[in-house]
């Protein structure tokens, strides 16, 4: 097969819009990763070649924001997979979408890298050769009762999934599976993991820091004195660094009030504070036209 001239052809073949790419590769998409182990054999030659051309291409590009600004802010997902095809698809997608990700393919390298790195959601196989992810989950809720989980398993009975979700998994996705699905899962998942956590009392951002018990703000270390409009606009864009924030979702999470197509309050506010931020450091507040604001990432 011949290898596909740039990585968005390479992400396209391996169907992301619901499109299979043609050939052996094709085939193997189509059955959709079934458990069978002569499938997997029989597909795996074909593919694994298109994978590691298009992650070694992908290693030499610049990071840029998907469709949620992510780029260097982007969340850190840690794929526990010990079938190196399916692995590859998972990260390659993931990356693709914006996420940064680490691979395992044992319960006990799952485990450490989750000390050592910290990652902000696990995709974990139950299936694993050194055991499996029951155990895995168990050992890492233990230290980090706050870590989402989303288990990506074969084993599809009742018994499996209410157990699954019982043990702790934020959520439980069948093999074989929609790779669309498993991102659009996983941002879900991350959603709710942020809104459940409580802020921390000081946020920082870069060189921006917010102090909420005082309600003050300081960027390189200089005081900026805000209005209340301004510090909540501020305050709700640095809760949800590393995404575009929309102008409809502002306007319902600052002010309050519904959507207003001719309204330009937010756009207004925007310019507010880049007029008293910017001046302290390289611009923060970037626009993603037609779609919102996020901020710059940290460096």
């Amino acid at each position: 097969m011949r290898l596909l001239s740039s990585w968005k052809d390479k992400v396209t073949s391996l169907s992301f819009g619901g499109r299979h790419p043609p050939g052996h590769a094709a085939t193997a998409f189509h059955n959709r990763f079934s458990s069978s182990s002569e499938r997997a054999q029989r597909h795996r030659r074909p593919t694994r070649p298109i994978l590691e051309a298009a992650a070694k291409e992908r290693r030499h590009e610049p990071r840029e924001p998907d469709e949620t600004g992510q780029a260097m802010d982007a969340p850190t997902v840690l794929v526990v997979e010990d079938e190196p095809s399916l692995a590859d698809i998972l990260r390659i997608t993931l990356e693709f979408h914006g996420f940064r990700v680490l691979r395992a393919g044992t319960g006990a390298r799952a485990v450490e890298l989750t000390r050592k790195h910290r990652p902000d959601l696990l995709l974990l196989d139950v299936m694993l050769p050194d055991g499996n992810g029951w155990q895995v989950c168990r050992t890492v809720r233990a230290e980090r009762e706050d870590v989402p989980v989303v288990f990506l398993t074969a084993r599809d009975a009742p018994a499996d999934i209410v157990g699954g979700l019982a043990l702790g998994g934020d959520d439980y996705i069948t093999k074989p599976f929609n790779i669309d699905e498993v991102v659009a899962r996983v941002r879900a998942v991350l959603r709710r993991a942020r809104r459940q956590s409580p802020p921390p009392a000081v946020l920082r951002h870069g060189d921006v820091e917010m102090d909420e018990a005082t309600c003050t703000v300081r960027r390189a270390g200089t005081p900026v004195e805000l209005t209340p409009t301004e510090y909540a606009l501020l305050r709700y864009l640095m809760l949800n660094a590393g995404r575009v924030a929309t102008k409809e979702e502002i306007l319902r999470e600052v002010w309050r009030f519904g959507f207003s197509g001719e309204s330009t309050v937010v756009e207004t506010y925007i310019g507010y504070l880049r007029r008293k931020l910017d001046p302290l450091g390289p611009p923060l507040i970037v626009t993603r036209r037609g779609m919102g604001y996020r901020l710059r990432s940290a460096e």
